[in-house]
């Protein structure tokens, strides 16, 4: 799983991660100014996504992820929002669980 890039692509963000070195996963966030206009829904978004991250820490594999805001990502309401971004996190996720089976099978051959 070394070196491997994971993306989970939505409309209103992208998930982007790389195994971590640590044991536990880590979330950042790119959400520019010129993507969300007011400090306020910014902070939203943080907000909201980092709740779901907190929630579904115990599910993921050890990851660094970056959250990089799209256009209109202000316009989601917070259940929308959660609802997209748990559905982010769950598919990251899965595709980092499925790379690494291949991984442990291509390293004892």
């Amino acid at each position: 799983m070394d070196g491997a890039l994971f993306k989970a692509s939505q409309s209103h963000f992208l998930l982007l991660a790389v195994p971590s070195a640590t044991p536990n996963s880590r979330l950042g966030f790119i959400v520019a100014k010129k993507k969300v206009r007011l400090a306020v829904d910014r902070n939203r978004i943080k907000r909201c996504v980092r709740e779901n991250f907190r929630l579904l820490q115990a599910e993921l594999p050890p990851m660094d992820i970056v959250f990089l805001a799209r256009q209109d990502v202000g316009r989601l309401d917070n259940v929308s929002l959660h609802e997209t971004s748990r559905d982010g996190f769950q598919r990251l996720a899965r595709k980092a669980r499925q790379a690494q089976p291949a991984k442990t099978r291509a390293d004892n051959t």
